[in-house]
C-alpha cells in the first residue's frame, strides 16, 4: 500500500483573456500547506474508491485513463480538499489517483503526461505544478491557435502550459477565510461566464502583465511584503479577476476589504470563490486578524477562518516526493 498526499493552491489570477497576442489563459499561484488531500491506494481486481468523498467518481475515471489494461486498483480517500470552493480540488484529487496508478504499476509517467490523460490544466497550469514542485508559480498559458476558445480547465483538453517562473514562497503567514457560502462556479455555469466575459479589455492584460513583471516577482525575489500586497490587490481589480470578483456575494467581497483595511498586505478570492485570503506579517498579527474575521463570518454566513502558509514541494507519494 502506498499513500500520497497533495497539496490545494490559491489561484491569484489568469493573465491573459484577451489572445490578441497569441497565447491565452497563463496564471498566477501558491501551493498551500493546508488543506491537503491524503490517500492510500493499492493493487486491486476492480477500480474503487472508498470513503465518503464527493470525489469518488472522478477519482475512479482518472484512475481509468491511466491503468494498465485488466488491472485495477482500491483508492481510500483519507482527507478531502474541501470542493468548489477555490482550493483546486478537481485537480488534486485526480492527479493523486493517476499518481497512485502510476507508482503501483511503474508506468513512469511524469506529471504532465498524467495531467493531459486526466484532462487537467487545459486553462491554469497551477494546480498541476502545485502538485509537482509547490511554491509560488507562474505559467504561461497556451496557443490560442491550438485551444480556439476562451473555457475554463473543465472544458479544455490540451496540455498544461509551461511553468515560466517557479519559486519557494517566503514563510509569510496566510489567513484563509472559507465562508459557508453557495460554492464557487463549476461545470456548465463557469463555462458560461468564460462566454460572457471574454476576451476582456487588452489594456488590463497588459497592465496585469506589467504588475506581475515589475512588481509582483521582483518584490517575491526581495521578500517585500508590502509591495508584494500592494501588486496582489491591483491585480485582483483587473482582467479576468475583478471579473471573478464581481461576481461574489457583498459579503465575500467586504471581507476581503475588511482584510486590507486591518493588517493584511494583499487580499483577494481564490479562482471564483469563496475562499479568502490575505497574507500577513506574522502569526500574532494573523491570528488576531483571524479571529476578527472568524467573528463576522459566525454573525453572518458562518464558516471557517485559519492561518497556513505555502508549500514549498510538491505532492509526497509514501514519504518521498513524486
Amino acid at each position: 500500500m502506498i499513500r500520497i498526499r497533495s497539496p490545494s493552491r490559491l489561484h491569484l489570477g489568469l493573465i491573459d483573456m484577451n489572445a490578441e497576442s497569441g497565447r491565452v489563459d497563463g496564471g498566477l499561484g501558491i501551493a498551500l500547506e493546508a488543506p491537503g488531500m491524503e490517500i492510500s491506494a493499492q493493487k486491486a481486481d476492480c477500480v474503487e474508491v472508498l470513503g465518503d468523498s464527493v470525489f469518488a467518481e472522478r477519482m475512479k475515471k482518472a484512475a481509468l485513463a491511466v491503468l494498465p489494461k485488466g488491472e485495477g486498483i482500491s483508492l481510500q480517500v483519507n482527507v478531502d480538499i474541501p470542493d468548489h470552493v477555490g482550493f483546486g480540488s478537481g485537480t488534486q484529487s485526480a492527479l493523486s489517483a493517476a499518481a497512485a496508478v502510476n507508482k503501483l504499476y511503474g508506468l513512469g509517467l511524469s506529471v504532465q503526461e498524467l495531467a493531459t490523460a486526466v484532462g487537467r490544466g487545459g486553462t491554469s497550469g497551477i494546480g498541476v505544478a502545485a502538485f509537482e514542485s509547490g511554491g509560488f508559480i507562474v505559467d504561461g498559458g497556451h496557443k490560442f491557435s491550438e485551444k480556439g476558445s476562451f473555457s475554463p480547465s473543465s472544458a479544455s483538453r490540451v496540455p498544461p502550459g509551461p511553468v515560466l517562473f517557479r519559486r519557494d514562497f517566503p514563510d509569510w503567514p496566510i489567513l484563509i477565510a472559507v465562508p459557508a457560502t453557495a460554492e464557487g462556479a463549476h461545470d456548465q455555469e463557469e463555462v458560461d461566464i468564460f462566454k460572457k466575459f471574454c476576451p476582456v479589455p487588452l489594456a488590463e492584460v497588459q497592465e496585469t502583465s506589467h504588475l506581475i513583471l515589475m512588481q509582483l516577482l521582483p518584490a517575491l525575489l526581495e521578500e517585500d511584503l508590502e509591495a508584494f500586497g500592494k501588486a496582489i490587490n491591483r491585480i485582483q481589480a483587473l482582467g479576468f479577476k475583478k471579473r471573478e470578483v464581481g461576481l461574489q456575494p457583498s459579503l465575500i467581497r467586504k471581507t476581503v476589504q475588511y482584510l486590507r483595511e486591518n493588517g493584511a498586505y494583499g487580499a483577494g478570492i481564490s479562482s471564483f470563490g469563496p475562499v479568502v485570503f490575505g497574507f500577513v506579517k506574522d502569526q500574532k498579527s494573523g491570528k488576531a486578524l483571524g479571529v476578527a474575521v472568524q467573528k463576522m463570518l459566525s454573525e453572518s454566513v458562518g464558516g471557517e477562518v485559519f492561518l497556513t502558509c505555502a508549500r514549498n514541494k510538491g505532492a509526497e507519494i509514501s514519504g518521498g516526493r513524486f
